[in-house]
């Protein structure tokens, strides 16, 4: 789904990081190293991150009614 704004736990913005996360995970650097250093040192960021998975291409397949 879509990477919300802030985290849910502790508020803080969150969302301007994933493009640069999810393009260093996907060259091949550890996911847990990216988060370091892109400075996302609480649990509950982290969660925020590991979690998510897009599935927007998926779900556009299916029709509204």
């Amino acid at each position: 789904m879509i990477i919300p704004i802030r985290c849910f736990s502790c508020g803080k913005p969150i969302a301007h990081l994933w493009e640069k996360y999810k393009e260093r995970v996907e060259k091949g650097e550890e996911p847990g190293k990216v988060l370091d250093e892109l400075g996302l040192e609480r649990y509950c960021c982290r969660a925020m991150f590991l979690g998510q998975t897009d599935m927007i291409e998926e779900i556009s397949k299916f029709k509204k009614f």
